[in-house]
């Protein structure tokens, strides 16, 4: 046995003995993954029902959570949409990623070793709502003029004690930074709630 097969051969059995929690998805891919609303819709039903499911138990509520009613009273035509979908496009690009494994015989799938990569959170804006990012820009800009008017001694922030102004500014960050904690652990988190997010694509 030459030099260059032993290598290739330890080579490959150095790969076959990594553990699976190195798999490692690009940022690139992890956000074409969850670009998709139905595939952000899997991971959440999965988180949300013990890391399992069955390819019709999936069809069924995501169409449910896609048409706003309940898994009773979808149509056949609006399933088999969701199904087919699911089948043929987004659990073979999932399970290509090893974000789920998907048997297409068995119909079944669950919560692959690189769903770790996805666990990130994302900000939603719907409707009327703003970001974040523009809260605590507004929130600073607020600050910076209350620190403003004090320093210069105009009425009521002059009025305040001397620590009043620091306290202040102090808990409106707190109490931002915990609320923004809070949400994002709960209602902007996949599996974090019992709806999906609602995230625009």
């Amino acid at each position: 046995m030459t030099a260059t097969s032993t290598t290739a051969e330890e080579s490959s059995k150095q790969d076959d003995e990594l553990p699976e929690s190195s798999e490692v998805i690009s940022y690139d891919e992890c956000f074409d993954l969850l670009s998709n609303h139905r595939r952000r819709y899997v991971l959440h039903y999965l988180q949300q029902n013990g890391d399992t499911a069955t390819l019709s138990d999936l069809a069924e509520q995501i169409a449910a959570w896609e048409n706003g009613i309940e898994i009773t009273d979808l149509s056949y035509d609006q399933r088999k949409r969701v199904y087919t979908s699911l089948q043929q496009v987004h659990l073979p690009r999932m399970d290509d990623a090893r974000v789920i494994e998907f048997d297409d015989r068995e119909g079944s799938v669950e919560i692959g070793p690189a769903a770790d990569n996805l666990d990130i959170y994302l900000e939603i804006v719907e409707g009327g709502d703003i970001p974040w990012s523009y809260l605590y820009l507004g929130l600073a800009l607020i600050n910076t003029v209350v620190v403003g008017a004090f320093a210069a001694g105009l009425w009521p922030v002059a009025a305040l004690p001397g620590l009043g102004v620091p306290i202040f500014v102090t808990t409106s960050f707190l109490v931002t930074s915990v609320v923004h904690l809070y949400i994002t652990r709960t209602e902007m988190r996949l599996g974090g709630s019992e709806e999906p997010p609602s995230l625009v694509e």
